[in-house]
């Protein structure tokens, strides 16, 4: 009822004769009608982004998603217009792509192979996606659509920076949705201070309570993102001062953001300083379970009293190398749960007949049900919300990217294993999956965390809608933008306070040093005077 009153409210048009209906429904409904422009990033960052957009959509507000027209998992709906635009590589060079990134994680590499290859890797995902940015901003027609519209506001994913140099050429405040951005350009963009000695890096798998060598690599992995951050977004700064006719920097393009929506929860996150203007949304694409269909209903069912394991990778790994497909299937023919893997390769041979390989699984609602005793996971940020919603213990397997970083984050929790993929053999999977199973510290340390993550005043859903919609009725949040941002690099740290400070005090110094000099020679002088002796 709520969602038709505000498609009323939307379509009523603001004439002398409507404006009792306007108010009528106005107060029914509560809610501001707007247009919000969409620029997300493709994959697992567009799946938790969708739920925002597609409840926008039925508070009655016009949501146009803009993306290219060769994607993973794009698709429209009845809550939001799909614009695409052009791009030139074909559906088989994107996810052939995609597959290798994917692929070459199993892979063990010496390791300055391992650096080259990671440098490639992210040399050609980067390229696509600045190609793709280019193909956007100069496709015409669409880009004259998009300021015809005149919106209230943009939300996008700042892992697809093209966003920025949108809203900055449309001069639209904006949103961003993102869990992290790498190279620390949140942090950096944001303005959130970041001290080294408790606030571990991005990919630097430190907790927050570090050794002294720990805290020296804390120190290293942050002097690594300025050449992080240099070949990510700087093909994107070129872009955008060519396109804007102007000098901009990525930095400068980052910090626009009116609010940044953060997929983060403290239960799970190490505590660290924030701005007024992070809104934290962790576990927001945690949903309560549904009933399963009649086929994977009737696998928990067939499990018996132990129960099942949910096994997947994430959306991006697809297969794997069939040696360690192997090694995997090995390790969980050792324990009698039931384990429903999602994978989509070849079948390995030496599959036992507790595993079921499925295309595609409902992870959340299995995760759910009071059967689930382990969930296998790469420990990407979705599947580990779920998992804690679910009060599910973990065995993880992190592959890229900010996996390690949250499989660390479990573990030191208590909450689950965490295996090398790369070095692990079937028997270090099998005894993780028997201890997270059988040793009950394991379950009581995911229920604590689940109890804590469900003790909330607000979904994190209606907590993002609501920041969304003040920014589209407030064109932005400039009242939540620190001053931090106007300061250049002394002045943020007060060295030039400093300097002053330093050269009055040895002014101050050297003066008074002088005039103890000046009144020592004199004193010393007049006792020193010689007597002049009596002559006759």
């Amino acid at each position: 009822m709520r969602e038709e009153m505000a498609s009323v409210l939307c379509s009523i048009r603001p004439t002398i004769g409507a404006l009792p209906v306007l108010l009528a429904v106005s107060l029914m409904a509560s809610v501001n009608c707007g247009k919000l422009l969409v620029v997300p990033h493709d994959g697992s960052h567009w799946l938790s982004m969708r739920l925002v957009v597609e409840e926008l959509g039925r508070r009655g507000h016009q949501v146009v998603v803009v993306v290219p027209e060769i994607s993973l998992v794009f698709d429209g709906s009845e809550g939001h217009a799909l614009k695409t635009y052009r791009v030139p590589f074909t559906k088989e060079h994107f996810d052939g792509t995609l597959k290798a990134v994917a692929f070459d994680a199993f892979l063990e590499h010496p390791p300055l192979q391992q650096i080259l290859s990671i440098r490639r890797l992210m040399t050609n995902v980067t390229g696509m996606m600045v190609t793709a940015c280019e193909h956007l901003l100069h496709d015409q027609e669409l880009m004259a659509y998009l300021r015809s519209m005149e919106f209230d506001a943009l939300l996008m994913d700042p892992f697809y920076p093209c966003g920025t140099i949108v809203a900055e050429h449309l001069s639209l405040p904006s949103v961003y949705f993102l869990r992290t951005i790498l190279g620390g350009m949140d942090e950096t963009a944001s303005q959130s201070p970041s001290p080294f000695s408790y606030v571990p890096k991005a990919m630097s798998t430190n907790a927050d309570r570090m050794t002294f060598f720990q805290r020296i690599h804390n120190l290293m992995v942050a002097l690594s993102d300025y050449w992080l951050c240099y070949t990510l977004y700087s093909p994107f700064e070129r872009l955008a001062s060519t396109f804007l006719q102007r000098e901009v920097t990525y930095k400068e393009l980052f910090s626009r953001a009116s609010i940044w929506l953060v997929r983060y929860d403290f239960v799970f996150e190490f505590p660290r300083p924030v701005m007024p203007n992070m809104v934290f949304i962790g576990g927001i694409n945690c949903a309560k379970g549904k009933p399963l269909s009649q086929e994977f209903q009737k696998l928990v069912d067939d499990s018996g009293e132990h129960g099942i394991v949910v096994f997947s990778l994430g959306s991006m790994v697809s297969e794997i190398p069939m040696k360690k497909a192997m090694a995997i299937a090995e390790a969980l023919g050792t324990v009698p749960q039931t384990v429903l893997w999602r994978y989509t390769g070849q079948a390995p041979p030496n599959l036992a007949a507790n595993t079921k390989l499925i295309k595609w699984l409902p992870q959340n609602d299995l995760l759910a049900h009071p059967k689930a005793r382990a969930f296998i996971t790469h420990a990407g940020s979705h599947g580990i919300y779920e998992g804690i919603c679910n009060a599910v213990p973990m065995v993880l397997l992190p592959l890229f990217g900010d996996q390690m970083d949250n499989a660390k984050r479990i573990e030191s929790r208590g909450a689950g294993v965490t295996l090398n993929v790369l070095q692990m053999t079937a028997q270090d999977l099998s005894n993780a999956l028997k201890t997270v199973i059988n040793d009950p510290s394991y379950k009581e340390n995911i229920s604590r965390l689940s109890a804590l993550h469900l003790d909330r005043p607000i979904h994190p859903l209606d907590l993002a809608v609501h920041w969304v919609e003040f920014v589209m009725r407030h064109k932005g949040a400039p009242h939540l933008r620190p001053a931090a941002h106007d300061l250049n690099w002394i002045q943020y740290h007060s060295l030039d306070v400093i300097a002053f400070l330093l050269a009055v005090v040895s002014v101050t110094l050297f003066i008074v040093i002088k005039c103890c000099c000046f009144c020592g020679r004199k004193c010393c002088g007049q006792k020193r005077r010689p007597q002049k002796s009596k002559t006759h």
